[in-house]
């Protein structure tokens, strides 16, 4: 027993010693110089992206054995504020990645059973997710009473993944089935799968679980694997 709540305590420690990632803007939120796809004459292409504060310029990119290579001889698209003269497209950029996010799931539906109605419950619970995310940066360009083409970018995220943390439940006669004559807060250990979107640095999704009581009146415990669906919140780590 005591093996298994050290090994549900492991993700938890990895989140609280990446705090300093909690706090700070995720770099995915951003739009910066790296590796996309975008759709050029309507196929899309692997292109490297240099973003400068006035000027975003896009670059072919050639295959190498080891890596890819951005060919700055060569530009497929170069927007500018200055660039005035003419409409610019919205131009669409995206990019998968492995998502490490802290995950913690404030409401969740469970469904009847062993008597006990449909209930909702808002316990304190923290999870690590593991998953594959694509990120999509929209380009637009404005015009300006200035003749300028004034730049906004929109990000929209997408992850599905697997989650497994802490939290904590009520267990009491009710939720034991009168097993139980105390009333305490006892320790579970939930896991399951989850996905997520992102709009700009706003990041919420849907998770399915299973929670495990970790003492000796799991067995009297209603809950003990019966699945939940819940609304999760993250904050990404990578």
């Amino acid at each position: 027993m005591k093996h298994s709540i050290h090994l549900c305590l492991f993700p938890l420690l990895i989140a609280l010693i990446s705090g300093c990632g909690l706090l700070r803007k995720s770099a995915k939120d951003e739009f910066v110089d790296g590796y996309y796809r975008q759709r050029f004459t309507g196929k899309k292409q692997l292109v490297y992206v240099n973003v400068d504060e006035n000027k975003v310029l896009v670059y072919p990119v050639h295959s190498k054995e080891t890596s890819p290579e951005p060919d700055t001889a060569n530009v497929l698209a170069f927007y500018s504020e200055e660039n005035h003269s003419k409409a610019l497209p919205v131009s669409i950029f995206s990019k998968k990645s492995l998502d490490l996010d802290f995950l913690t799931t404030p409401l969740k539906y469970r469904f009847p059973t062993a008597g006990i109605p449909r209930q909702l419950n808002s316990n304190l619970n923290g999870s690590i997710y593991v998953g594959m995310r694509t990120d999509r940066y929209v380009l637009h360009y404005h015009s300006t009473p200035l003749r300028k083409a004034e730049r906004s970018i929109t990000h929209l995220g997408f992850s599905a993944g697997l989650f497994s943390g802490l939290g904590n439940t009520a267990i009491n006669p009710t939720t034991t089935q009168d097993q139980v004559n105390q009333e305490y807060d006892g320790i579970i250990w939930s896991k399951g799968i989850a996905g997520i979107v992102a709009i700009n640095n706003f990041t919420a999704g849907l998770a399915l679980g299973f929670d495990n009581l970790l003492d000796t009146n799991r067995r009297y415990w209603a809950y003990q694997y019966k699945p939940w669906i819940g609304l999760s919140f993250g904050l990404n780590l990578n």
